[in-house]
């Protein structure tokens, strides 16, 4: 579901957008804006205000391998799946179930255990496991690093998480 930035109040918002001087809320808020309804997609502009430009995205690709992303990269790879896996068609959600934090002075560790599902497809929710780290600076909180991984038999999610 696309964020409507009139929704914030212009002393909390400019045209990098909006303030968030909570860094889970900032996270929260990420999950939102790559959450869409059939017929949209992501503010891609808009999320690009929420993590710094020389931000690393860690993705898990396949079981045995991960891959180094740059934020263009991260959302290059999210724009291909959009397109080859057709969801503009039918929505796409991600959605957070457990969220734990770790704010210290400036900086903030906050793991995610969450669901990505395709709205029209057999396929049950997926579960995944994504690692942020924050850095608060003139007072507002951007993402810095996500780190992501997927739950296996072998591999189960942590306890912390559930």
């Amino acid at each position: 579901m696309a964020l409507l930035l009139a929704s914030f109040p212009l002393s909390a918002r400019d045209k990098t957008g909006p303030y968030f001087n909570d860094p889970e809320e900032l996270v929260r808020h990420l999950y939102e804006q790559v959450t869409f309804p059939a017929g949209q997609t992501p503010d891609w502009d808009h999320v690009r205000t929420l993590i710094i430009k020389e931000s690393t995205v860690v993705m898990r690709v396949a079981k045995g391998e991960t891959a180094t992303l740059s934020l263009e990269g991260w959302i290059q790879d999210f724009v291909n799946f959009i397109e080859e896996s057709d969801v503009k068609t039918t929505g796409f959600e991600e959605k957070i179930v457990t969220l734990k934090s770790m704010v210290f002075g400036d900086i903030a560790h906050i793991l995610v255990l969450y669901t990505s599902y395709i709205p029209g497809k057999s396929r049950a929710p997926r579960e995944g496991v994504d690692s942020f780290h924050l850095i608060r600076k003139d007072g507002q909180w951007q993402i810095v690093s996500i780190l992501n991984e997927i739950p296996t038999p072998d591999r189960p999610t942590p306890e912390t998480l559930h």
